[in-house]
């Protein structure tokens, strides 16, 4: 099956995996501005509340460094897709910055030194396997190499006696930070993963009902050829007949024959027009239009295969300039075809314009939706009318979904009852703005003079 959409403004969804990198590598640009301003926050408040002694210099060039780091960072997430292997890095290098903090403070003994499970607690959620045995490995080489080599701090005398108790608290805050931070930052990547597995359960529904939608397509291109020979002959048969004297002169009986014959070929036209869909590709055959104008001659064809049934139609988004596509026109078809079938007598179609959508509401006056037909609206399911029915309301909902619009169906509530469907149609895919429009009129212009 081709890539190609099936509509020529169709809107491709994003690859599940490709979102969730990108959002777990923003969480982390996120975990790494809260360590810039706390670093920041702790170099000011030791060296300048506590009085201890801190190579200042070096530590403000980690910091910067981590800054510089992370703003590139935000600006390759609008340009490309984060894979393992970045997270790794990035994550490596958050516990590279960790690293050298530590090793200016006091390396082992400094209080902050459990922000190494941070990286690894990330690193388990976010990475493949060997990926997060790599960054363990990595912490725990970094925490054995603060052990034998650091630059120890040197206490002012007047905190000599509150060393032990100092430890103390900054065990504590160190733990109550670590805490904080797994809760933040774990709760929201788990969402994002959450989110992924829910994108790609939907891209698997959406092909699964696309492989559907091409099943019918082939079975309805195969009837067709088969429909051609028995149409044939039977008009070569009416042909014969209305030459034969004994019904010639029947007037009757001329008048049945003639009633069959048209039959005949409208059945050879709907076989035509099955036979072209197959064979080209949807949206060749799309025009620039007006709502008013596209709506009001679906309107027209539809009243005149229906004439046994009212339609009240109702318009107020005549001007807005859209791309009439036969899909459309096809799916607007469709739920008129299924309200028709449930309400013989009445069947409403009002046009509503907003700002940045057409929205088409299809109702009537039948037994309405069950509730199980409400629930699997839209989906490729069995219909209450039997095997082979049903079909038009999935189409249509597939149409709009390609187009980024939605379909919409509920009971209304009254006196009179009956269904509801509600199409919309986002003027961001289906709308011309005034340049196509010039482009548009100069290509008819073209086609015109043959120039």
């Amino acid at each position: 099956m081709s890539d190609r959409p099936i509509l020529p403004f169709t809107i491709r969804p994003r690859d599940p995996d490709v979102a969730a990198g990108t959002a777990n590598m923003r969480q982390l640009i996120h975990l790494r501005w809260l360590a810039v301003a706390g670093q920041l926050l702790t170099i000011i408040v030791v060296s300048q509340v506590m009085a201890v002694p801190l190579p200042i210099a070096p530590m403000l060039g980690v910091v910067a460094m981590a800054a510089i780091v992370n703003l590139a960072n935000h600006i390759r997430l609008r340009f490309d897709r984060v894979t393992n292997t970045e997270l790794l890095f990035a994550l490596m290098f958050d516990v590279g910055t960790l690293t050298l903090q530590l090793f200016l403070s006091g390396g082992a003994t400094n209080p902050f030194i459990s922000l190494y499970l941070v990286q690894v607690v990330l690193g388990a959620v976010l990475l493949e396997r060997w990926s997060a045995w790599a960054l363990a490995a990595l912490t725990i080489l970094c925490f054995g190499l603060l052990s034998l080599h650091n630059r120890p701090l040197a206490y002012p005398p007047w905190l000599f006696g509150d060393i032990a108790g100092l430890h103390t608290w900054g065990n504590w805050l160190g733990f109550a930070l670590v805490a904080t931070l797994l809760i933040l930052f774990v709760t929201r990547i788990s969402r994002n993963q959450r989110n992924s597995a829910g994108r790609l359960a939907d891209l698997r529904q959406q092909a699964s009902e696309e492989e559907h939608i091409v099943r019918m397509g082939l079975l309805a291109s195969g009837a067709a050829h088969e429909l051609g020979t028995p149409l044939a002959s039977l008009s070569v048969i009416l042909g014969d007949w209305r030459r034969m004297p004994g019904l010639r002169d029947d007037p009757v009986l001329m008048g049945e024959i003639a009633e069959m014959q048209g039959e005949v070929q409208r059945c050879k036209a709907i076989v035509t027009r099955i036979l072209q869909s197959a064979g080209e590709p949807r949206g060749e055959a799309a025009m620039a239009s007006n709502v008013g104008d596209f709506i009001g001659a679906i309107v027209e064809g539809w009243r005149a295969s229906h004439a046994a049934i009212t339609l009240e139609y109702e318009c107020d988004a005549q001007d807005a300039s859209i791309v009439s596509d036969p899909a459309i026109k096809q799916a607007v078809v469709n739920v008129l075809d299924n309200a028709g079938e449930a309400s013989p007598a009445w069947v409403g179609l009002r046009v509503r314009g907003e700002d940045d959508a057409v929205r088409l509401v299809v109702s009537d006056r039948g037994p309405g939706f069950t509730p199980k037909t409400l629930e699997q609206f839209g989906k490729p399911t069995q219909s209450t009318k039997g095997e082979g029915h049903g079909v038009g309301l999935f189409l249509a909902a597939m149409v709009m979904r390609k187009l980024g619009g939605s379909a919409e169906a509920r009971n209304r509530n009254g006196p009179d009852g009956g269904a509801e469907v509600t199409l919309t149609l986002p003027l961001s895919t289906i709308g011309i703005n005034e340049r196509d429009q010039e482009h548009e009129a100069r290509g008819q212009t073209w086609r015109t003079t043959g120039r």
